[in-house]
């Protein structure tokens, strides 16, 4: 099994670890413990380096298969089982989806908190994203609001018979989640949003920036997709 780092701090930039496996017809290699999110949830992989005494190899996919956590190289050599080597996130691009996936869970709990309106289905790339909802337009004032009000951001580990008698984690199907996940991961953006997740989110809400809605589209009767943009907030006066 791969330690996720990510999971308990998403902040963490640079780490060191052994290979635990050699994949050479796949060019990838399993590491035991890891910074780099494998995907999942909507939120891409991440990208980075990881160096083992040649110089830095570019880490093109990441993804989780069978409880290890493989790295793609793009390297003419890769190295052996036991080596160490000492990895490097894109750190611009980690932030940014880690914005973005925040941004996203405040509109999750603005629309909510609104209208009692569960998520349809959702993804997203550094800096936007989009989430389909049963509902009209016109957020971007509210989710702004919330991103003004520094809510804080705390990660929680949940036993599952908590976790599934939550009735805050129902409406995210927690309880749909296979039940050998336990404990469960859960994102709560305190007074706000709280939901059963593996991604990397910041600290409050504040960090996110700002967001725009950029549009919304007809996705079947009575369904809106919206699509959002995270940008820098506005100087304050």
């Amino acid at each position: 099994m791969t330690e996720e780092l990510f999971a308990t701090d998403a902040y963490r930039r640079s780490f060191d670890a052994a290979i635990t496996e050699v994949d050479r017809g796949a060019g990838r290699v399993a590491l035991a413990r890891t910074a780099f999110y494998p995907g999942g949830g909507g939120q891409p992989h991440d990208l980075g380096t990881l160096d083992w005494g040649a110089g830095p190899a570019a880490v093109t996919r990441v993804k989780r298969e069978g409880g290890r956590i493989w790295h793609w190289l793009d390297a003419p050599e890769l190295p052996a089982e036991g080596a160490e080597v000492a990895g490097e996130l894109d750190w611009n691009r980690r932030h940014l989806l880690m914005r973005t996936h925040t941004a996203l869970h405040v509109l999750c709990g603005v629309v909510w908190s609104e209208f009692a309106i569960p998520v349809t289905g959702g993804n997203m790339e550094p800096g936007s994203g989009r989430l389909d909802f049963q509902l009209g337009r016109r957020l971007e004032g509210r989710i702004n609001e919330e991103l003004d009000a520094a809510r804080a951001v705390v990660v929680e580990f949940l036993g599952r018979d908590a976790a599934d008698a939550d009735p805050a984690l129902i409406r995210t199907a927690a309880n749909l989640i296979p039940r050998e996940i336990d404990p469960l991961r859960v994102i709560d953006i305190v007074g706000l949003d709280k939901q059963a997740d593996g991604g990397t989110h910041v600290a409050s809400t504040a960090e996110v920036g700002a967001v725009r809605v950029i549009g919304t589209e007809s996705k079947g009767k009575g369904n809106k997709r919206v699509r959002i943009e995270v940008v820098e907030a506005p100087a304050q006066a």
